[in-house]
């Protein structure tokens, strides 16, 4: 793999019907995109969306061992379809992949809008599966939250969910581009047509045990933005995930051998020799010394 100190990141970004316009005004974006902005992948080394750098792709500069994770930005308009990921075993078995657990952070939020995360109480999968096979509306057997800025949810494989409209948040997940769409609000195109659903492999996934759909398992938390000093906020096999407020102290990480990524929340962090912009994304080699910044950084390794 190609050597490097650091590389300044360049995202692929995702123009989607449901997505919204804030992506294109938290920093310039290429000229010519009429579309609304769902995502912008801010770190990712999957083949069908990487992100850029000035020696290249991530795709072709980092392992999977070293990149086994996955930033982005998403911004909705409108509901996401209801899906689940599968675990590792399931993807590897299934899609030669791995599985995909990803966490969230609300950025912002509209009044009354949040998440579908996890089965109510008493939803089967006998239940859920012919409500889903009837065309009822799904969405009332699983969980809502409403969100605020600042909410962080841990969504692991095997957990329904959908992103509502209105929520603008930050994604980390593992490197997986596998969902499993189970229900997509009964919505048709212009030519009458459903999206793709994949029922089968999203009943195979799903986990309906009612002590794995608590707020436990999604470990929630609040207001994790105004926090001072340097929390971790959550921790996976692929990746940790940390909010710097204030002093950094980067002797305290261990890298595990992956490349860590320092991502702006809003305003310019400054690394002495390297500045990163206001909303943008930097990947290391090993994590710096120092970071400054008068907003929230976050930090994957």
């Amino acid at each position: 793999m190609t050597e490097f100190k650091y590389l300044r990141l360049k995202p692929h970004i995702v123009q989607k019907i449901w997505g919204g316009q804030k992506l294109k005004t938290m920093r310039p974006t290429e000229e010519g995109l009429e579309n609304p902005i769902g995502e912008t992948w801010e770190v990712s080394r999957l083949e069908e969306g990487p992100t850029e750098t000035g020696l290249g792709s991530l795709h072709s500069l980092c392992s999977e061992k070293e990149l086994p994770y996955l930033v982005k930005f998403i911004d909705t308009n409108d509901n996401l379809s209801i899906q689940v990921h599968p675990d590792n075993d399931y993807a590897l078995k299934n899609e030669n992949s791995s599985g995909k657990t990803e966490c969230w952070i609300i950025l912002d939020s509209a009044p009354g809008a949040g998440i579908y995360l996890g089965f109510k109480k008493g939803v089967t999968k006998e239940k859920f599966q012919k409500s889903v096979e009837s065309g009822e509306d799904v969405n009332n057997l699983l969980n809502f939250y409403e969100t605020k800025k600042g909410d962080f949810f841990m969504v692991p494989a095997g957990a329904i969910h959908a992103i509502g409209k209105g929520v603008t948040l930050v994604e980390i997940q593992q490197s997986s581009g596998i969902t499993y769409r189970v229900w997509d609000w009964n919505r048709l195109d212009s030519a009458g047509n459903s999206r793709e659903l994949h029922i089968k492999k999203a009943m195979d996934v799903c986990c309906f045990d009612e002590e794995f759909n608590t707020r436990e398992t999604f470990k929630m938390q609040r207001d994790i933005l105004s926090r001072s000093g340097t929390t971790l906020i959550a921790s996976h096999e692929d990746f940790n995930v940390w909010i710097s407020n204030g002093g950094w102290d980067s002797s305290k990480i261990e890298t595990k051998g992956r490349c860590p990524s320092i991502v702006s929340l809003g305003s310019a962090v400054n690394l002495g020799e390297l500045e990163i912009g206001s909303w943008d994304s930097c990947l290391f080699k090993t994590l710096p010394g120092m970071l400054e910044s008068n907003k929230p950084i976050l930090v994957v390794n």
